[in-house]
């Protein structure tokens, strides 16, 4: 079967890739569409260290074609979004509702995959860039067959994680002041995520003008191309600031444009050994800085609700799609996505 494997040198789309069958508690997905994420180029640039080689993707959406024993929530032929969490359910963090951060959905990555007889690794517990992939149940989350699987793939991580850091992390409350520094696909989530909440100004920043008409689709009622001139619309500072880029010097900047008790919420993925700066004596105006893992979200919770939403209109799917590719374009839709020329670029099977 076809898919994209990068082996530490180089990714390319191959057609001989193997997966076995699913054991106990596992779902084989025929993937439909699957959104191509910065994340996913950050293991190609090795900002996100990950074992090699590895069957790239972590945010699709596709068709239940069997299940493992003790499987009862989904049956072959569901339509199903994928979570990147393959969490235990079991552990204190789980019970406790918190998914993100149990310790079996981080790191320990599976190798469910071969090619040639050697066994390949699963990005994100997820790798949705393969015409099949196989997740835990937890993992696959029924939706209506009424979402398009091209939008509905990207519930799965940029939606997860920018509407859940505003409504789970940051709980963004109605009046609220939001600044949001970059308008990528995670940003345009937050964008959203803070205009369903309610927030009363939402200032995008970015340094691609291109970007503003979307920007303000999304909600935004400000855009402007640097986060200096964000003083001269929120005089005392933005309750909430949202850093989408993964730059050092953006944080900074979203910790200075905090008003009293205002929180920065660090959702760009940086290097593991970039450090970022501030000045802490700001910090006892009871301000602070939060990070946030894919939205601490909930994903048997959050996903089918924010179908919901989007079948109700309040959610923009549709329109975070600007182009879809076959995954033999996958190198095309690599670089529109570096050159900004996409929102979200979609690879489809």
């Amino acid at each position: 079967m076809r898919g994209v494997l990068f082996d530490g040198k180089q990714s390319q789309v191959v057609d001989d890739l193997e997966i076995r069958d699913p054991g106990p508690g596992e779902v084989l997905v025929a993937v439909a569409a699957a959104g191509l994420c910065h994340s996913d180029l950050s293991v190609i640039d090795g900002t996100i260290p990950f074992p090699v080689p590895v069957v790239l993707g972590h945010e699709g959406a596709g068709v239940v074609e069997a299940v493992g024993a003790g499987v009862g929530h989904v049956v072959p032929g569901d339509h199903v979004a994928l979570s990147t969490l393959a969490n235990c359910g079991a552990c204190a963090e789980c019970d406790r509702g918190r998914p993100t951060m149990c310790r079996k959905a981080i790191g320990m990555p599976g190798r469910p995959f071969s090619r040639d007889g050697s066994p390949l690794y699963q990005f994100a517990s997820n790798s949705a860039f393969a015409e099949r992939t196989l997740v835990k149940a937890v993992q696959a989350l029924k939706i209506p067959q009424g979402v398009p699987l091209a939008s509905a793939a990207l519930i799965g991580c940029g939606v997860l994680t920018g509407v859940g850091a505003v409504l789970n992390r940051a709980r963004v409350d109605i009046g609220d002041t939001v600044v949001v520094i970059g308008t990528g696909g995670i940003g345009l989530n937050v964008i959203q995520g803070a205009r369903i909440a309610g927030a009363s100004v939402i200032v995008a920043v970015d340094n691609n003008p291109a970007k503003e008409p979307l920007a303000r689709q999304f909600g935004a009622t400000h855009f402007l191309p640097s986060a200096d001139g964000v003083r001269e619309i929120l005089p005392s500072g933005a309750d909430h600031a949202f850093e989408c880029v993964g730059h050092p010097g953006l944080v900074r900047a979203a910790i200075d444009l905090l008003d009293r008790h205002g929180q920065a919420i660090l959702l760009g993925m940086t290097a593991p050994t970039v450090e970022a700066s501030f000045l802490p004596a700001a910090l006892f105006l009871d301000k602070s800085i939060l990070g946030c893992r894919y939205g601490s979200s909930r994903p048997q919770r959050d996903i089918p609700r924010y179908a919901e939403l989007y079948r109700k209109g309040a959610l923009l799917l549709d329109e975070l799609v600007t182009r879809t590719y076959p995954v033999e374009d996958f190198a095309k839709a690599v670089d529109d996505l570096h050159h900004g020329r996409v929102a979200r670029g979609v690879l489809t099977f």
